[in-house]
This record gives structure tokens, sequence and C-alpha cells, in this order.
């Protein structure tokens, strides 16, 4: 028997295991409440998961994708946290019961990919990972980088140089010798155009592997991102707009400073979010007219670019009035 989760009906697991993979990541195992084995996932793939204090946050799984006894997550505690990552390290034991989601996957891997280029920094590791044990049960030809800090600071250094891949893995460390810290730009340049590049991890690194891609000339198709993090918008020049929904014929207002998924909120109007950042996908609506300005790190250039559907927990509009399919 397999346990099923639905938007309704979450997923019940418990904490099995707890422990401390690096400075300030932890790496929780959960393994589903009555027993059963987990729904199957594929690299890449994250979770939902229902924290204590009422929190709802994404956590890549790092598992290999062929378990199905269990799931694995690591997360780091953030000095920035808005109270996510404190409240699994510091509230949630072993032991513990949890809800989450099935699992999700907005950062798989390329069937048609010739060749993976890997790039994790931080806790980005996490899909990462399990992208290099799936292309490795695969035999597909592959390479990772791995960037931290330091040493201390990188989780599962051991797994990664037991692992039958360790020779495709190369690690770079901020405070270790210059010699070893990664040239993003040529190692872009050298690839071939049937190579695909995976990358996560902090904003910062994100944002320079793709610049050193896009400068390279590599096309956006071969370009696959995770964001743990919404982009950061300069909302000084943000005037207020109307939404129409044409299922009920209702218009609100949203106003400066206020989102779409608040403005509805207020008028009694529940739209399900996760994220609340743009990186999920949860609020992702259909746009029957108007122009969405798109704040997000979800949609493709080429979605954007459609304007007929938006997330509704971030974006905002460039017409006066956004016609909706809700």
């Amino acid at each position: 028997m397999t346990a099923l989760a639905t938007p309704s009906a979450p997923l019940s697991v418990r904490v099995a295991h707890k422990s401390l993979a690096a400075e300030d990541i932890c790496v929780f195992e959960l393994v589903a409440a009555d027993g059963s084995a987990l729904p199957p996932f594929e690299a890449g793939a994250h979770i939902d998961v229902q924290l204590p204090d009422g929190l709802t946050r994404q956590y890549s799984l790092c598992n290999p994708p062929h378990e199905t006894h269990r799931y694995q997550i690591g997360v780091l505690r953030d000095a920035a946290s808005r109270g996510g990552s404190r409240a699994l390290h510091e509230r949630v034991q072993v032991g513990q019961a949890l809800a989450i989601s099935a699992p999700k996957n907005h950062f798989a891997l390329a069937p048609d990919a010739r060749r993976s280029l890997l790039l994790a920094g931080g806790i980005g590791i996490t899909p990462i990972l399990c992208m290099a044990e799936a292309l490795q049960a695969r035999g597909a030809e592959f390479e990772l980088h791995y960037c931290a800090r330091s040493r201390g600071r990188a989780a599962f250094l051991d797994r990664l140089a037991a692992a039958p891949f360790a020779a495709r893995v190369a690690t770079h460390f901020d405070d270790e010798a210059a010699a070893q810290r990664l040239d993003i730009a040529a190692l872009l340049a050298a690839a071939d155009e049937g190579t695909h590049l995976y990358v996560c991890g902090p904003r910062g690194f994100i944002d320079a592997v793709l610049a050193a891609a896009r400068a390279a000339g590599w096309a956006e198709a071969r370009l696959h991102v995770e964001f743990f993090t919404g982009s950061v918008v300069d909302g000084a020049g943000d005037t207020a707009f109307e939404v129409e929904l044409k299922q009920s014929g209702r218009v609100v207002i949203v106003p400066a400073g206020v989102s779409i998924v608040q403005a509805l909120g207020r008028a009694g109007i529940e739209v399900m979010v996760s994220c609340e950042q743009g990186i999920c996908g949860t609020c992702l609506t259909p746009v029957l007219e108007g122009v969405p300005d798109h704040r997000d790190d979800y949609l493709t250039l080429e979605e954007r670019a459609a304007s007929d559907q938006m997330l509704l927990c971030c974006s905002r509009a460039r017409t006066p009035r956004l016609v909706l399919d809700r």
C-alpha cells in the first residue's frame, strides 16, 4: 500500500531521524505515519512541509529517488529565516508528526540532455545530490560542482566521497586556496550544445551562474534553476489596479503595496498559497485579459511573454485591469 496526499488531505509522516550534517544544516528523515510506502518521486522534486506554527515551507528531497520507504530533506538554519528553518531546527524532534504534500517537481532532469552539468551552492546541494544519483543510475554523462563557504558548512561530503560517481564531483570552498575555486565562466564556455545546466543555491550564486551562461550563449531551454527565495523587487512605483474574477464577476481593487492574494483575502476570497515568494507555483492562475507584471521566479521567459498565466502571491498588473479565470 502507498500513502496518498492531495491538496485537501496532506500526507501524514513522522520524523524518524534528525542529524546535523554540517554547520547550521540539519537532515530530517521522514517516514509514513502508518508505515506504508511513500509516493514515488523523481530527482529535483520537493515537498511542502506544514510546520507547527502554521507556516508551510518547501524543501527539496535529497535521498535517492528510487526509495519509497522515506523522504530526506536538508534544512539550513537561515539567519534571515521567516520562521520555517528555525522551527525545524529548534522545535521539530524525532518522533514528531508532520503533514506534508506529495512530491512536486519544477526542477526535473531534461530527458533529451546528452550531458548534465550540476552546480550547487551551499544548501543547494540537496536537489543536486538527488539528480547526481539519478543520473548515475541511468548511466548518463554528468559533472557536479559543489561550492560552499567552507568544508564545515558543506553537507553530504562523506556521501559524495563514497558515491560511485565520486570521480565526477569537484568541491570548491571560499576559504581555501584560490586555485580550487570554481571558474564559472570558463566551465560554462567549455560546455557543448548538448549539455544542460542545473543550478541551485543562494540567490547571488544562481544569478552569477545564469549571467555567465547567457554571456556564453547558452539557450534558455538548457538552463534549469531551483530557487529557495524569491527575487527582491522594488515596489516604490507600484500603483493600484483591478482584478476581475471571471467565474463570479467580482471585481477587487489591489492597492499599491498589497499583493493580489492579500487583496482577495480581504474580500473574503481565499487563494491557496505556499511559498508566497513566487517560486513554488501553488497560486498559478490563468489570465484571460490584461497584461501581468511578472515578479516571480517560477515561469520561464516564454511563459511570461505569453501573458496567459501568473502567480498571484507576488506579481502585479501592467494594465488597469486583469481578468482571471477564477
